[in-house]
């Protein structure tokens, strides 16, 4: 083995960045392995991100890194009925994630972490049952703490012992990128619903400033690239939108849908983001949820350093605490997302007409952060016409579950 570390986090990204930068602010020493010779690829997410979930957690996006800065959303039915919702003021940046994947891990380095590139960990280095550091091809790196953040992926996480994620667990979704749109207003997204559309989920188009756009949708069943092809060039609304556009790049990744794994904490180890199924179970979005469990791990890492005790016990303020702040939302979402899934289109088409006849925009927009789901629902339920919905709704799901 060569040269002891306090802390090695597995993958580049936003999470392994950002944990690894909050060990370091706190005094431990930390080496990132990244598999790829540069952070920031391959590109496969849409890089919507909620602009106050950002501020809370001290993040600074440079303009050079943001494409869109977003008011608000269409949500388009099966049928085609259409709910705006705009605020007063933008609540979503669009980034660009080469750009925004690189600035944290940037942050990071000036920080002083160490980042080995085109350093693929094969496995973790166990010692009597106790996380000792990774193995990369032909060399051992040791540490007393190894986060996992190398994504949708679990095959770190299962040689600790920890259930990983199952194939059920995981859509598949496709993030394109199209020269040209037409007919979006240039501050709202549109979000398209329909089990002809993208079963178990929903597709998107997300406008940039420079005139391009962002389409992808997310689905359980069949092929991803065959919905989106029949998404762009079929569907009555979005192919109008599209009709002149043309795809410049395609990527297709994993998405985990099932709310977060039950253990995320073994003996010198510790899982975040995608890795840990931190990931909202409403909309796919996990750099959020991810960055936000990230600095929870980073700071319980270094207090491990502190201590010199890297058991599971303490390290389990890891589990406890990002619950705490985030286990609520992400267990209210995947029931959310359960009720969502067991709707009809027809049923669908009711809610969104409701929303919109009701004036439902009005209170949505003093929901407070957006990525919090669950007290933001909790907030505005007191409003009548909020509260006609969500009994609708919860009506629709009864009805539905009950005949299957």
């Amino acid at each position: 083995m060569n040269k002891k570390t306090d802390i090695i986090v597995v993958g580049g990204g936003p999470c392994g960045s950002y944990a690894a930068y909050t060990a370091v602010k706190h005094g431990a020493e930390v080496t990132v392995c990244e598999e790829h010779e540069e952070v920031g690829g391959p590109r496969h997410c849409a890089g919507h991100l909620n602009i106050s979930s950002l501020k809370r957690l001290g993040i600074r996006v440079p303009q050079n890194v943001i494409e869109n800065i977003i008011k608000g959303a269409v949500f388009i039915s099966p049928s085609g009925k259409q709910f705006v919702l705009r605020c007063r003021d933008p609540v979503t940046y669009v980034v660009n994630r080469e750009l925004f994947d690189k600035q944290m891990a940037e942050v990071a380095m000036q920080s002083g972490v160490d980042y080995r590139f085109k350093s693929r960990v094969k496995s973790l280095v166990l010692d009597s049952g106790s996380v000792k550091g990774v193995a990369l091809q032909g060399e051992k790196l040791k540490a007393n703490i190894v986060i996992d953040a190398e994504g949708c992926s679990s095959k770190l996480l299962k040689q600790t012992g920890l259930k990983g994620l199952k194939s059920g667990m995981v859509a598949r979704g496709i993030q394109a990128e199209v020269d040209g749109f037409e007919g979006i207003e240039e501050d709202m997204v549109e979000v398209y619903f329909g089990r002809n559309v993208a079963p178990g989920f929903f597709a998107w188009i997300i406008p940039r400033k420079d005139g391009t756009a962002k389409v992808g949708l997310a689905t359980r069943a069949g092929n991803p690239q065959e919905y989106l092809h029949r998404f762009m060039k079929k569907h009555p609304v979005a192919s109008e939108r599209l009709k002149k556009s043309n795809l410049t790049y395609t990527s297709v990744h994993p998405i985990p849908m099932e709310g977060p794994l039950p253990r995320t904490v073994s003996s010198g180890f510790l899982a975040v983001g995608d890795a840990a199924s931190q990931v909202k179970p409403t909309t796919g979005g996990g750099v959020i949820f991810g960055l936000t469990c990230a600095q929870i791990a980073g700071k319980v890492a270094s207090e491990a350093v502190d201590v010199q005790d890297f058991s599971e016990t303490f390290l389990s303020g890891y589990q406890r605490r990002w619950k705490q702040v985030a286990g609520f939302e992400l267990n209210t979402m995947l029931r959310m997302r359960k009720m969502l899934d067991s709707l009809s289109d027809r049923r669908l088409d009711n809610v969104i007409g409701l929303c919109s006849r009701l004036g439902v925009n009005n209170v949505l927009e003093k929901a407070g952060d957006l990525d919090f789901q669950g007290r933001s629902l909790i907030s505005v339920a007191k409003y009548p016409g909020t509260a006609a919905v969500i009994s609708y709704f919860i009506f629709s799901w009864l009805t539905s579950t009950t005949r299957q």
